[in-house]
């Protein structure tokens, strides 16, 4: 599965006349590569551009970043697409690395601002990024899921929506404060960090989130032990992070939140999550 190809005056406004498309597939956001530049849609578009103005100066100890390339007009997004520079490599399962990822990343993004689209609630009619900004609010909110009222379950689509709410509100119970500050992190670091031979690690994009540092490694770590094969030890390796065993909490509760309510969830993601759960349990 691919996204469209890009059209002619999109690769034209970014450079790209004459230079055939080369589709990556969703592994790469449905990104299509034209040289030495990939071009990949957008789904929100403030979200895009703010990606690319913090990737344009960013410097990261030990990871390739994709640099923006902008439109002939200087644009960051062109009808719908972003231009990235080519990162070489692919997803491996090599966990701990990625979360070493997490905590340099996060040491570079530490100085950023929030960015106002990150204070906004969700908004009908709900497209993916909707999504994840309720879920990410129920892990966090006192009552998960309670900025959606009452029709929760009119948002909620998953076969097994019960299921993941029950254990959503029961999970929410063994919360305590947690002191460490937000900042601006990278939400969804499993499966983007690209690995190739002894290269440092690469990622092509920042999809940003206003959380505590540690839960985005979490989210990463709750991910890989849920769906990616790492071992259980992985939730314990890192546990000399601040307040981790609330970090991992929370983000299991996003993670259920996400198969609650995202239109294209299947049944088979919620063994994962409840294993996943039943270990930062024992933790706690």
């Amino acid at each position: 599965m691919t996204s469209p190809e890009p059209p002619e005056h999109v690769r034209s406004t970014f450079g790209l006349r004459g230079i055939e498309p080369v589709p990556l597939g969703m592994s790469r956001d449905g990104g299509w590569r034209c040289g030495d530049v990939v071009l990949s849609p957008v789904a929100d578009h403030a979200r895009a551009a703010w990606s690319a103005k913090v990737r344009e100066t960013l410097v990261v100890d030990g990871l390739r970043l994709a640099r923006p390339v902008r439109g002939t007009d200087g644009r960051y997004v062109v009808s719908g697409w972003r231009a990235d520079t080519f990162v070489e490599g692919n997803p491996e399962p090599r966990h701990d690395e990625v979360v070493s990822v997490s905590l340099r990343l996060h040491a570079a993004t530490a100085q950023l601002e929030r960015p106002r689209f990150l204070s906004q609630p969700p908004s009908a009619p709900w497209v993916d990024v909707d999504v994840f900004v309720a879920a990410d609010r129920a892990a966090w909110e006192s009552v998960p899921l309670r900025s959606l009222g009452p029709t929760v379950r009119e948002y909620a689509t998953s076969s097994d929506t019960e299921q993941s709410l029950a254990l959503l509100v029961r999970l929410a119970t063994l919360r305590k404060p947690v002191e460490t500050p937000p900042q601006l992190v990278h939400g969804d670091l499993f499966g983007t960090v690209l690995f190739s031979g002894p290269m440092a690690p690469g990622l092509a994009d920042i999809t940003p989130y206003w959380r505590p540092a540690p839960w985005a490694a979490g989210v990463a770590v709750v991910d890989a032990v849920s769906w990616g094969g790492a071992d259980e030890g992985l939730l314990e390796r890192w546990d000399d992070l601040p307040e981790w065993p609330q970090m991992l909490l929370r983000a299991v509760m996003f993670r259920l939140a996400v198969h609650a309510l995202h239109p294209r969830s299947t049944a088979e993601v919620l063994p994962g999550l409840q294993r996943t759960a039943d270990l930062v349990r024992l933790m706690l």
